[in-house]
């Protein structure tokens, strides 16, 4: 579609008008609301007028504020910082939030694994030392030097070992036991 003058002119008539761009999309058909405010944009027109309102233009002004300003307001050169008022934050202590968090981890639930589980001794692996048959069950924080994979072989192209993968697929019913 392309924008013709007569529909340029169509436009700044509606929008003068205070219609809204779907409905000036909607009068000039085969063109979208947004193609309506990109055309307003590149065109820029001034803002619309409100429908069935006054336009902005005939509107009263306020009158401006007659009361003198507090004196710490001009006392302060132009180039000084402003003051920052802040809110009033969380007044508890350190030892009070540990004491809180400390309550909160005490109530986690437990898991508990299957029974006669031996759990492996992990081979320490790095990511480029990992292989198709090596478990890539990721141990530690990866941001912290020890972290490592666990390395045990792994069964049947399966990321993970015999132990790891009873913690990672496990059936629902167990889990919704566990909750």
């Amino acid at each position: 579609m392309n924008w013709t003058d007569e529909r340029v002119e169509k436009l700044k008539k509606l929008w003068s008008e205070g219609l809204s761009a779907s409905q000036i999309a909607a009068q000039l058909g085969g063109v979208s609301r947004n193609a309506v405010i990109g055309k307003v944009h590149r065109l820029n027109l001034p803002g619309r007028a409100k429908a069935g309102g006054t336009p902005a233009s005939a509107r009263p002004k306020r009158p401006a504020a007659t009361t003198p300003r507090p004196s710490n307001f001009a006392a302060r050169p132009a180039n000084a910082p402003r003051p920052v008022s802040r809110p009033v934050g969380n007044t508890l202590t350190k030892d009070e939030v540990e004491t809180d968090f400390d309550v909160q981890t005490e109530n986690l639930p437990v898991v508990i694994s299957g029974k006669n589980v031996v759990v492996p001794m992990s081979r320490k692996l790095e990511l480029t030392q990992l292989t198709e048959r090596t478990c890539k069950w990721p141990i530690g924080d990866p941001l912290n030097d020890d972290f490592h994979f666990c390395g045990c072989e792994s069964p049947d192209n399966s990321p993970y070992c015999t132990y790891h993968q009873r913690l990672a697929y496990q059936p629902s019913a167990e889990r919704r036991r566990a909750r």
